[in-house]
């Protein structure tokens, strides 16, 4: 069973930090304002804004941003700037002991799979949300969906039917995240248990054969048939080879679960989409995919 934060109410205090790629101050403020007139107390990390090469700050700056912010008492939901590269360099060397004794919120998507991943598998709910990079594009339900998500407003996420949708009824943990993060933890310490959740991913600028591999380390790892649902998210800018691949996205990830008889829904809003609904990882949620629409909902 997972643990889940507290839910947030209004005056309760959100702190925002760059745990990866180097992000712009007008993004940050944008979304400092957003969170302020939604009724939160909004504060942001010392390096946040920073610049060190590709990255926020440092190692050791960032390191120390996200250490202060697990160990602050008083923050009730930490949201990441944005992704890029960058977390894996710091899960390792946080202590966590703070976090486990007292979990706060954690949100953001794309590489802040890896601190889901970690927090997955400490048996702790997250946040798969929008983050202040992308708080100016993304939409009115993709703030909303964040909002009702950090303060208990459980909802459920609707999306019309795919032709390759198997339709289907489950319920269970969602887990997961970026498929390429995914993928590249199999195996490590931070590996979530998928056995019996509803697995989400979603995925940005991958080639096709890419993600047929990904699916592949999937199976061979014994993930796609421990589960009980799969939830596909925004598969954004994919690409084919030179020499054409010959399946789409959808045909190569109905390969792999056509003999899995667990219902799969296609075009999920929620990934590297300007409609990025937030997904409570590690919360029970039902999945419904019938023959013209699919339903996500979530439940305590």
């Amino acid at each position: 069973m997972m643990q889940l934060p507290k839910f947030l109410s209004k005056g309760d205090p959100i702190h925002i930090l760059a745990p990866a790629k180097r992000v712009d101050a007008a993004s940050v403020h944008l979304a400092a304002d957003v969170l302020e007139t939604a009724g939160y107390r909004v504060s942001i990390s010392k390096h946040c804004l920073g610049e060190h090469h590709y990255f926020s700050g440092s190692i050791e700056e960032r390191l120390s941003d996200l250490q202060e912010a697990i160990n602050n008492q008083e923050i009730r939901a930490i949201i990441c700037a944005r992704g890029g590269y960058g977390c894996v360099q710091l899960v390792d060397r946080l202590d966590w002991t703070a976090f486990q004794k007292q979990p706060k919120w954690i949100i953001g998507f794309s590489d802040v799979t890896v601190l889901h991943s970690r927090i997955q598998s400490m048996g702790i709910s997250s946040i798969h949300g929008t983050m202040p990079l992308n708080f100016k594009d993304h939409t009115q339900a993709a703030r909303e969906t964040l909002i009702q998500a950090i303060s208990g407003q459980l909802h459920t996420i609707t999306a019309t039917a795919s032709k390759n949708n198997q339709t289907g009824s489950a319920s269970g943990l969602v887990m997961g995240g970026n498929l390429t993060i995914i993928a590249s933890l199999i195996g490590t310490n931070d590996q979530p248990h998928f056995q019996d959740s509803l697995l989400f991913v979603e995925e940005v600028g991958e080639p096709l054969y890419s993600v047929d591999r990904m699916f592949y380390s999937l199976k061979k790892a014994g993930i796609l048939k421990n589960i009980k649902g799969l939830i596909v998210g925004g598969m954004t800018s994919m690409k084919d080879s030179e020499i054409p691949y010959g399946k789409t996205l959808e045909e190569i990830i109905t390969r792999h679960t056509a003999d899995l008889n667990i219902p799969v829904a296609f075009n999920i809003p929620a990934g590297h989409i300007d409609d990025n609904q937030a997904i409570l990882l590690g919360t029970k949620a039902t999945l419904e995919v019938t023959e013209v629409s699919t339903a996500l909902t979530f439940h305590t």
